[in-house]
């Protein structure tokens, strides 16, 4: 009985990472960006901000917002680095009013400017006095680079952020009154002082907000190899590939290798006050209907390019939008193949048409069909799952209404934040009521969360469910290989390009080679 119950599971286990693989969080899940990286989102990120040692009862003041896009960037790879792309309008949306359109969007537009557009690379410095031809005082290598001053960085990028608010928009300018420039990638300790420019780099802007852009470390972690090595993934504790123990689900280390360990992403983060952001105007206690609001991005371009080498390329018509994001991993897991591209370029408000994936997820009934119960899962229709897919509780109030079904990230601003150092990586399921699938920190844990909502049925309330297995799958990733920030913008450093390292297995940390 116990031979035919972990092989049932074992099956099940392939079975789930094969049907649909899973990629990072939003890394090139869908055709048309698979071909368009610069306008690949790669994960959105929304949770009240937070601080050391602050009282869990303490109510927060202000929302962070993460925008990640252009996907496993190696830090090494120059000599262009990753700028921005100019003719993209990356964008972030708030519905406040619980009807899944726009209330509140941020936008931000990116322009590039080369300092020395004879050297041949973007980022170049040495030393306090840079390095001069021998025999001359002819300079040739710039000083090394620590501030957005400095000639070395050659490949300069300023930003611009838009509020828009119905007919109304407003241009969000420094506190100081300087450009908002981008913190470019990190080359390497001789050429830059990248935690310098990654300082000067945080903004201070109108009605109390901050913003950042940047390439940092990307904040997502995963077992990529082991998902397309046909669901190859590593056999821990229990013996069965993708169920922990209790001791490895509760502990702050990996078990397996984390595919993105060492690479990059550029992002996009704002701060916030929460009473910009409501409906009413003010902080909401967590009870009231106006505290959940939902947030998406998007990547849009124009609707004609026209290219006429060796001219620049001509950009006109309206834009269209070529990719969003709402929930981590619902294009990924969730929707058909054959629908990605329509999911990336329709609006959370048409999301009905998607209703059937979000509500009887294909996976859950090929692993019910093929296991005969080794798993116990909801029956369908999942209304387990609606809390993602609408307003409802455990996240939203009570009387909040539910809207029509849509992929948001729905966050309850009236929780108070976790403090870092109390932070549970699984979140609401974790008994962290200020963690993802209210919202989303850097820090949750979304690869095993999703899977044991959408697969385990952890939400819902049914016959059968063993949190020894429904409670405990996971590929064995618990953490990011670098430590986030405690303040905004939280996110990490940017892998040193001449030192950046990439965790393999057979590694310490990297789990086993089997």
């Amino acid at each position: 009985m116990r031979r035919s119950f972990q092989f049932s599971i074992l099956g099940l286990s392939v079975l789930l990472f094969t049907a649909l693989p899973l990629p990072a969080s939003n890394h090139r899940e869908a055709p048309i960006t698979a071909l368009d990286h610069k306008a690949d989102i790669t994960d959105l990120y929304a949770f009240v901000s937070y601080a050391p040692g602050q009282s869990p009862n303490t109510p927060s003041s202000k929302v962070t917002i993460v925008l990640c896009v252009d996907p496993l960037l190696e830090p090494a790879n120059g000599p262009t680095f990753f700028p921005f792309d100019p003719d993209i309008r990356y964008e972030i949306k708030i519905d406040n009013n619980h009807d899944a359109a726009e209330d509140i969007v941020f936008q931000f537009r990116f322009s590039t400017e080369y300092q020395l557009p004879g050297v041949y690379t973007a980022l170049a410095g040495v030393g306090d006095q840079g390095a001069n031809q021998p025999g001359t005082q002819n300079l040739v290598v710039p000083p090394r680079i620590n501030s957005f001053s400095s000639p070395g960085l050659n490949l300069r990028q300023t930003y611009s952020v838009t509020m828009i608010r119905g007919d109304r928009r407003v241009e969000l300018t420094s506190d100081d009154g300087s450009p908002l420039f981008v913190v470019p990638g990190n080359a390497g300790p001789r050429t830059m002082d990248y935690e310098a420019l990654f300082d000067q780099g945080t903004y201070q802007v109108e009605e109390g907000m901050s913003v950042f852009a940047g390439t940092t470390d990307d904040p997502f972690w995963i077992d990529l190899g082991a998902a397309f090595d046909t669901a190859n993934f590593r056999t821990l504790g229990t013996g069965v590939p993708g169920v922990l123990t209790a001791a490895e689900d509760q502990a702050q280390a990996n078990f397996a290798s984390d595919t993105v360990s060492g690479y990059a992403v550029n992002a996009i983060a704002i701060e916030v006050p929460i009473e910009l952001l409501t409906s009413t105007g003010q902080v909401e206690p967590p009870s009231s209907p106006a505290a959940t609001i939902g947030v998406w991005g998007t990547t849009s371009r124009r609707q004609e390019t026209v290219r006429r080498s060796p001219s620049p390329p001509t950009h006109s018509g309206a834009f269209r939008q070529v990719q969003r994001i709402g929930n981590p991993l619902i294009n990924e897991l969730i929707i058909g193949i054959g629908s990605k591209d329509r999911f990336s370029m329709d609006r959370p408000r048409r999301d009905s048409q998607f209703a059937g994936f979000f509500l009887d997820p294909p996976i859950v009934r090929i692993v019910e069909a093929l296991y005969g119960g080794a798993l116990a899962v909801p029956a369908a229709p999942r209304t387990d799952l609606l809390p993602l897919v609408t307003y409802a509780e455990p996240i939203a109030a009570a009387e909040t209404p539910a809207g029509p079904v849509a992929d948001l990230l729905r966050l309850n601003t009236g929780v108070p934040a976790t403090p870092p150092e109390s932070i549970n990586r699984l979140g609401l399921i974790g008994g962290d009521p200020a963690g993802f699938p209210n919202g989303r920190r850097l820090q949750d844990d979304v690869v095993d969360i999703v899977l044991r909502v959408g697969v385990g049925g952890v939400l819902a309330s049914f016959d059968g469910f063993d949190p020894a297995v429904n409670g405990r799958l996971g590929d064995g990733v618990n953490v990011n290989d670098a430590p986030y920030r405690t303040q905004f913008p939280y996110l990490a450093n940017c892998p040193d390009g001449r030192n950046r390292r990439h965790i393999d297995p057979g590694e310490p940390g990297g789990g086993p080679i089997d």
